[in-house]
């Protein structure tokens, strides 16, 4: 079993049925097809993964090909590469032609180069161009995620023409893309779109031209997967046109795919977030070498940032050493400041993320984010400065200090001014870094936290310097 599968406590059902296959595998392989048929490709690559390694080859030739593409897909990405490096180049290339052609560009840009080339040769050579070509493009953009497998149309010719083409490609098996035929113009440009529901409910002797949508959503082969699950939410298409720069239809993105871009696109952000390198593998393939590189460089930049807030703590020593009840708010200005500077910049990259705010928009950003850090730094500085007071009345200071009105103002005025601060810079950073060519996600929460750290101590000390000058200092 390789590192990457899981237990049979986690695959409960297809636990029932391995042992079965594993006997089938033994006795009589010829009836695994039969056994298995009702079952959807999921969860027999669950049953797959549950299998030993070495055989892993003799139960995908006991299926028929079709199937076993279809099977291939859902496996585990490491133990799919295991398979296709166990089968001859022969056999592999007759699975993978199997497969619609995104799938199988996906898949050969798993492998090591040399052995996708070796499976490359021995495929179909139309099969092969096209899958090479779809490689061409790197996998988070549209050109890599499209497949080739669509349905278009004459624009002049009838609706019963094209619904005779429509089952003719149906019955050809290039069926991925059915739901949506395009219309081309005499140029063989993408002139239109329509549905099939809307082709069958076409009146007797209708053009396609007639009935189809000229307004169609498009996007360019280089278009990132963001903007390609952005036009698919925003139009609720099935499939997202792929075209060229001369207006022809290249490929389209079908809805699975955008699926898998999101889901991906939101892994990333979320690992980003988190103060590391987005992982190009699931957690549990990833190696320890790969994972620790990963993580290093930023927490090795978030620590070179603490030490510029340990130099700060030392600037100030003298002030501290002269009124010691400073030091216990101290957690309490850092936290406000990197709270609130996080929280602003989760909101942003959020919404530019959702195309809710672009670059341009950074003025309106900075003077909505003031106000709300002026609110929110009023409100926590008054709880700080209640704070204070409330604990020197009581008596619950362990330092206590002859003039907390003074205290008060210093801790309730810090925390005003390092909220305010944190939420305006938290909101400006992932314009600065988008400006920058960078992602905005890598304005991570812990990055933030700790770039306001430093800032909020030197705003913490310099109020303090400016209310207790005369009195404690």
């Amino acid at each position: 079993m390789t590192p990457s599968q899981r237990s049979p406590d986690e695959l409960p059902v297809a636990a029932l049925i391995a042992p079965d296959i594993l006997a089938l595998l033994e006795e009589s392989p010829a009836d695994i097809a039969a056994e298995v048929e009702e079952m959807h490709p999921a969860d027999l690559a669950d049953v797959a993964e549950l299998l030993p390694e070495n055989l892993l080859p003799a139960f995908f030739k006991a299926l028929p090909a079709a199937r076993a593409a279809d099977v291939l897909e859902y496996l585990d990405e490491e133990v799919r590469t295991h398979l296709l490096e166990a089968l001859s180049a022969e056999d592999a290339a007759e699975l993978i032609e199997h497969m619609t052609p995104d799938d199988r560009a996906d898949v050969l840009e798993e492998l090591d180069e040399d052995r996708a080339e070796e499976i490359l040769e021995e495929m179909d050579e139309a099969k092969a161009e096209e899958t090479e070509q779809l490689l061409r493009y790197d996998s988070d953009v549209a050109g890599g995620l499209m497949t080739t497998e669509y349905i278009s149309v004459d624009e002049k010719i009838s609706v019963e023409q094209a619904l005779e083409e429509v089952r003719a490609a149906a019955r050809s098996g290039r069926r991925e893309a059915i739901y949506a035929v395009y219309t081309k113009d005499p140029e063989g440009r993408l002139s239109g779109v329509v549905s099939l529901r809307e082709l069958l409910a076409a009146p007797p002797g209708s053009r396609v031209a007639d009935v189809a949508w000229m307004e169609v959503v498009r996007v360019p082969p280089t278009a990132d997967r963001e903007e390609v699950a952005r036009a698919a939410s925003d139009y609720d298409l099935i499939a997202v046109p792929v075209v060229s720069e001369s207006g022809h239809l290249m490929g389209v993105v079908t809805v699975d795919d955008v699926i898998d871009a999101i889901q991906e696109e939101q892994t990333e952000d979320v690992q980003k977030l988190g103060g590391m390198e987005a992982l190009e593998e699931p957690y549990m393939s990833i190696g320890f070498v790969d994972m620790i590189r990963k993580r290093v460089g930023w927490l090795s930049i978030l620590f070179v940032g603490s030490l510029f807030t340990a130099a700060a703590i030392e600037f100030f020593q003298g002030e501290l050493d002269k009124v010691d009840i400073l030091t216990l708010f101290i957690p309490l200005i850092i936290s406000s400041g990197g709270n609130s500077g996080s929280q602003a910049t989760s909101l942003i990259i959020r919404a530019m993320a959702l195309g809710e705010i672009a670059p341009r928009d950074w003025w309106r950003v900075a003077r909505r984010e003031l106000l709300f850090g002026l609110v929110l730094g009023l409100l926590l500085g008054s709880l700080g400065f209640l704070r204070v007071l409330v604990w020197n009345w009581m008596g619950w200071n362990s330092v206590p200090t002859s003039h907390p009105w003074l205290i008060a103002l210093t801790i309730g005025g810090a925390v005003f001014g390092v909220v305010t601060f944190g939420s305006l810079v938290g909101s400006m950073l992932p314009f600065l870094l988008r400006r920058l060519g960078l992602d905005p996600a890598s304005a991570s929460a812990p990055f933030v936290a700790t770039l306001v750290d430093v800032t909020g101590l030197i705003i913490y000390f310099s109020v303090a310097l400016l209310v207790l000058r005369g009195t404690l200092l």
